[in-house]
């Protein structure tokens, strides 16, 4: 692969000049405008915001012991998203794969018991985007999905289905904007296998994703709708009203709660799950945003702390001003990427 090179402007170019020399300060100011895209890249990638820290991290340490091989062919952006993907791929080698539950098993019979979580670090994680700073629109003018498009669950779960190299061609040319060319030259391939890569991948991709995207539900809705579907859910869960939330629901709705296996689809079986599980307990809640979505961060009441004590953090996928799936994410360790408390007061 060749080696990097610069194509930016005189302030870029002097403070690579300065990190040859040695100055870590400088690489810092270099690289800090790149490190959001990075992480996001890297977590399209691996599905996983732990694994995409990793990936990161690896990304800046392999790049502070590059620079000095600079050669001028092609932009620091270009060279620094080949280095995390090639980090990124080697992750995948060495992980499974991140799935969502609905595609792990079928869906649980009415009044089915959640069971016992996986051990295995199987699942996919939500994505902090409003905190981490994720901006609107695309990455590139020649970009097929907008940013924020390219992070929704079900775009991100999808990705996750198609083999390694595939996910990064697609993700390389369609979400931030590389020539087939630049791509190939990421990946050590050819222009003529990309472009079959993409293909496929684009086919991979299409089949599991919906006609919609989250980004084009939430901007028909408006600001002032989607804060009212928000205040609806949580009202409903605070006020114990099983009605009023299966009332939001699509006919064909899913509820799953990684990292448990177990899911439910339908109103009947997730009022049964519901009534039985979840609405024994006392909740608060606060509205955040995942993955470009709507969410919801769950805390549930601890008698022995007279504490609420954050729990699940539920993503929730519209169809029009409905709710179609609550993803519940049992991973209370997140709650600090999203601007949460890990406790709130009784």
């Amino acid at each position: 692969m060749a080696g990097p090179s610069i194509d930016s402007t005189a302030d870029e170019q002097e403070l690579v000049e300065a990190v040859r020399r040695g100055d870590r300060d400088a690489y810092g100011r270099l690289v800090e405008p790149y490190r959001t895209p990075l992480h996001a890249h890297c977590y399209r990638m691996l599905g996983s915001v732990h694994d995409a820290e990793d990936a990161l991290q690896d990304t800046l340490l392999q790049a502070w012991r590059g620079l000095p091989r600079f050669e001028g062919r092609s932009s620091l952006r270009t060279w620094l998203f080949r280095i995390a993907t090639n980090a990124s791929l080697k992750l995948i080698e060495r992980r499974p794969r991140r799935v969502l539950p609905i595609d792990h098993g079928s869906p649980a019979a009415v009044h089915d018991a959640p069971g016992e979580p996986l051990v295995e670090s199987v699942w996919l994680e939500p994505y902090p985007d409003r905190e981490l700073g994720l901006a609107d629109g695309f990455a590139a003018p020649e970009a097929r999905y907008e940013q924020r498009e390219s992070v929704e669950l079900a775009f991100v779960a999808a990705l996750q289905h198609l083999p390694a190299r595939q996910r990064a061609a697609l993700i390389l040319h369609d979400v931030l904007g590389f020539s087939a060319r630049e791509v190939a030259e990421s990946l050590d391939t050819t222009v003529a296998s990309v472009n079959s890569a993409l293909q496929r991948a684009r086919k991979g991709v299409d089949e599991r994703v919906p006609a919609q995207s989250q980004q084009a539900t939430l901007r028909s809705l408006g600001d002032e709708r989607q804060r009212q579907i928000v205040e609806r859910f949580i009202d409903a869960w605070e006020r114990v009203d099983v009605d009023a939330l299966v009332a939001m629901l699509t006919e064909g709705a899913t509820w799953s709660m990684p990292p448990l296996p177990t899911w439910y689809r339908g109103l009947e079986a997730i009022a049964a799950f519901l009534t039985e599980f979840p609405l024994r307990h006392r909740w608060r809640r606060v509205p955040t945003r995942a993955n470009g979505q709507l969410a919801v961060g769950n805390y549930s009441l601890d008698a022995g702390k007279g504490r609420y004590t954050a729990r699940v953090l539920d993503v929730l996928t519209l169809r029009d001003a409905r709710i179609e799936g609550v993803t519940g994410f049992i991973m209370p360790e997140l709650f600090g990427r999203f601007g949460l408390p890990d406790e709130l007061p009784a």
